[in-house]
């Protein structure tokens, strides 16, 4: 039903317009105006092999990406991302983003991740089940660090660890 890829350039227009509706109707993002179509190419283009974005498709239309990114350019944190999923909003609940989030963190540890962290808005409870499902565990609460739509928002830090060491 719901396959994934590595994104491509000609994806951008769907990675563009998914993550502006995003931006436009809901609180999983802090951005508070849309990107272009030329921002979303320059960011997925400084993803590299460590760092994957992959879309999820149905019937051969993008409805939905995701990407790890680098949690800070400190070289001490190399091995660290950060996980951001957007769905399009009418696909929402259908099980592509569980898709998605699973193909994402096997490609991340594919690539020798060794963590991967999410920074979830405390009222989102539908993807902060989604990532206990896949492993992610509560790491702490960051109080008031947003605001959008007239709110300050808390955001749910979690963590999902691919391998402890011995």
């Amino acid at each position: 039903m719901f396959t994934t890829r590595a994104a491509k350039v000609e994806d951008i227009k769907a990675i563009t317009d998914i993550y502006n509706e995003a931006v436009l109707t809901t609180d999983a993002t802090f951005d508070l105006e849309p990107k272009t179509e030329e921002e979303q190419r320059a960011w997925l283009t400084s993803h590299d092999q460590m760092h994957p974005v992959l879309v999820v498709e149905l019937n051969g239309a993008v409805i939905g990406w995701a990407s790890l990114s680098d949690w800070s350019s400190r070289y001490a944190y190399a091995a660290t991302a950060e996980i951001s999923l957007y769905i399009k909003e009418e696909f929402r609940g259908k099980g592509a983003g569980r898709k998605l989030l699973e193909d994402i963190m096997r490609e991340g540890e594919r690539v020798g991740l060794h963590t991967v962290l999410a920074r979830i808005t405390t009222g989102n409870a539908v993807s902060i089940h989604l990532h206990e499902s896949l492993g992610f565990g509560h790491v702490g609460i960051m109080r008031e660090v947003g605001e959008k739509f007239g709110r300050r928002l808390d955001v749910l830090l979690m963590q999902r660890i691919y391998s402890t060491r011995e």
